[in-house]
């Protein structure tokens, strides 16, 4: 929206600015265009390892890579899921409130990756290798009661996969906020309408970044909503449990909607 273009863009500028020069470590999410593209040695990443996802509800997920590292996003407090016991490497925040920034949710001593500084007055610049994973935020704006606010999206590079988490995301991505995603092949995409944008707006991120898998995200169990979402021409998964696995050889051709199933408030929710 032209209210927060402005600022957006130059936040996004910045992040731009302060990346590296692309190396053959780092190519398959970025797009070329935005940091080095002349940097010798650039090409996709071709690896075709399984890793893992899984869905606890909300926007909590945890990406496994086929070498054991563990990422959690958005761990969230009591909201009706059932909460899991987690130990992970990582964990990404998106948003500084309640139902996404539980860390002490994490057991062990992971690396904590906040999205927003000063509990969301500024962006963070994330831009991080930890073991076989690369992880880089994207600035985002999210929906108030009276207004945007800001919010981070994260991606994620593991196993030769582009995974995108788009946090809150309130509205379509700009095209500064596309350069900087880069490449996508699954994406976690919030439809609720209330706090996040809907269905409709959900629909065109997944056209803007054309995944080969989409994963509707925060909208309870309002089934509403999803079936919105999933009025269209992709083919829809509904899945038995709320695990899946998937490496860059079994992708999909074309775009399919995944839906894990979780448990909310005793009833299961796909």
């Amino acid at each position: 929206m032209k209210r927060t273009g402005l600022i957006l863009r130059l936040a996004v500028a910045l992040c731009i600015w302060m990346l590296p020069g692309i190396t053959e470590a780092d190519a398959a999410c970025r797009n070329p265009d935005v940091a080095d593209g002349t940097t010798p040695g650039f090409r996709r990443v071709a690896a075709s390892k399984f890793l893992e996802i899984r869905w606890f509800g909300h926007a909590f997920f945890q990406i496994a890579s086929s070498s054991g590292t563990k990422i959690i996003t958005d761990p969230f407090r009591y909201m009706g899921y059932p909460m899991p016991e987690v130990w992970p490497d990582v964990v990404t925040v998106g948003k500084e409130t309640r139902n996404h920034s539980n860390v002490a949710l994490a057991g062990g001593d992971p690396i904590i990756l906040r999205g927003l500084k000063s509990w969301g007055g500024d962006w963070n610049v994330i831009n991080t290798r930890i073991r076989d994973v690369l992880i880089y935020n994207v600035p985002i704006h999210m929906r108030a009661t009276y207004d945007y606010i800001k919010g981070s999206a994260f991606v994620f590079e593991v196993d030769g996969l582009c995974i995108c988490h788009t946090g809150d995301l309130g509205e379509p991505f700009n095209e500064d906020q596309l350069d900087l995603i880069g490449h996508v092949d699954i994406v976690f995409v919030p439809i609720g309408g209330s706090y996040t944008m809907g269905p409709e707006s959900a629909k065109k991120v997944v056209d803007q970044l054309k995944p080969k898998i989409a994963v509707p995200m925060h909208y309870y169990s309002d089934t509403t909503v999803l079936e919105r979402f999933l009025d269209g021409p992709h083919r829809v998964r509904r899945l038995e449990t709320d695990t899946f696995s998937v490496s860059k050889d079994t992708l999909p051709p074309v775009t399919e909607i995944f839906i894990p199933r979780v448990i909310w408030y005793g009833r299961e929710e796909d």
